[in-house]
């Protein structure tokens, strides 16, 4: 900075601070003669402050108390500090990068080692795996000259590694798998392990396998005590099986055939415990349970949505009745949530524990109107279920009511009725 710049531009700081100056001795002179003199004094005083600098030394002038600029200073250990810096974005970029990787990709099959075999922990497909045996540790391998995404892979089998259990949500949302076969290895399956498999139409166990059995494509244990899954879109293979080129409408001829066979289940007559997550997102629209049910697990009908009616039958179905078994005891949390297809529901007697939120959102407006499941009947009168059983909070359904939420309403000590009602 030269030394005519310099001086501009002190000249021009001191004019601006004395027109302030100006200003308010202006203002405050006939309330505060005194405070007028000390400001004059004060603004004699900042004409007279020039800063003696020499040009050369501008950049380095120190300010007493603060230590001095450090100017053409060398930097202590400078080469090291620079290579660390450089090594720590270097370590910073590969970890963002492995993340970023793993967040969008892993191995198609992934597995942990126990003590009697392998447990399969995550499934992530590849795009065109449609079916799939659970029995030994499972690769693949792709061929580089099939131009055919379809046929360019294989799935290999390492019959050195049993995969003894398959682990909970290890195909979570798979939306190409169509058939799981379950092989004599696999020792313990978890009631989750194929939550939300979208296109899912069958489950398939070997004969000689201990633990599991299926019936039609359904899961069940091998006692056939527990029905454990029933595919998502098993109706996909039903209509397959019985000659369906497409879904038939409610309204159109053949649909109430097309009901039976396709969107109606009746439970294997063995089974006491409908297990977790059992039928969620089934597009069922009729389930017969078997009268000697006690338990319906945690979400069992959870989000099925097209689920109209409930039935119970003993023997066969022709001696069946509206409704849950006169011998549940257990419904679990979430056990019919969001199935507002349904129009009755009742409680038998023995019920000893209605989980959170059993039947939440199974109720809705339309046109004023309640809709779905408008109302609760119970065999037994409140008194004697307040006693007996556990509640879970907002078991029942609410629905707007004005500003509010209303919970629906509960008939106690009724008797069930014959028929099923219409909506």
């Amino acid at each position: 900075m030269s030394e005519e710049n310099k001086n501009l531009n002190t000249a021009e700081e001191t004019q601006e601070t004395v027109a302030v100056l100006e200003k308010e001795e202006t203002q405050q002179a006939e309330e505060n003669p005194k405070k007028k003199k000390k400001q004059k004094k004060y603004r004699e005083n900042i004409d007279a402050v020039e800063l003696d600098i020499d040009e050369d030394d501008i950049w380095t002038y120190q300010v007493e108390g603060l230590s001095p600029p450090a100017v053409n200073v060398p930097v202590k250990n400078r080469l090291v500090k620079q290579i660390i810096f450089v090594v720590v974005i270097v370590i910073a970029i590969a970890i963002s990068i492995y993340f970023s990787v793993r967040a969008v990709h892993r191995d198609t099959f992934e597995y942990n080692q126990l003590d009697n075999g392998y447990e399969m922990t995550a499934f992530s497909n590849t795009g065109y795996i449609k079916e799939i045996t659970l029995n030994y540790m499972l690769d693949i391998t792709y061929d580089e000259n099939e131009t055919d995404l379809e046929k360019n892979f294989s799935i290999n089998e390492d019959t050195s590694k049993p995969v003894t259990e398959i682990h909970e949500f290890a195909f979570n949302c798979d939306n190409v798998l169509q058939t799981i076969n379950i092989g004599p290895n696999v020792e313990v399956l978890d009631n989750d392990s194929f939550y939300s498999c979208w296109e899912l139409r069958c489950i398939n166990v070997d004969e000689n396998n201990p633990n599991y059995s299926s019936v039609d494509g359904v899961l069940y244990n091998k006692d056939k005590t527990e029905i454990i899954c029933y595919p998502i879109k098993h109706s996909e293979y039903l209509k397959e099986k019985y000659g369906y080129t497409e879904a038939v409408e409610p309204d159109a001829e053949g649909y109430d055939e097309y009901r039976e066979k396709v969107l109606t289940y009746v439970v294997e007559p063995t089974v006491t415990t409908i297990g977790e997550l059992c039928f969620n997102y089934t597009d069922l629209t009729d389930v017969y349970l078997p009268e000697g049910l006690k338990t319906i697990e945690t979400m069992s009908f959870f989000k099925s949505g097209t689920l109209a009616n409930i039935y119970t039958y003993a023997g066969d179905i022709s001696n069946s009745y509206v409704s849950l078994p006169e011998s549940v005891e257990y419904i679990g949390s979430d056990a019919f949530s969001y199935d507002q297809s349904l129009t009755y529901m009742y409680i038998p007697k023995n019920v000893t524990y209605l989980g959170h939120h059993a039947f939440w959102e199974c109720v809705y407006k339309e046109d004023g109107n309640l809709k779905g499941l408008a109302e609760i009947n119970v065999e037994i009168s409140e008194k004697q279920l307040d006693e007996q059983c556990h509640y879970g909070d907002q078991w029942r359904a609410e629905y707007d009511y004005m500003l509010f939420k209303k919970k629906i309403p509960v008939n106690y000590s009724v008797e069930r009725i014959t028929e099923m009602p219409t909506q």
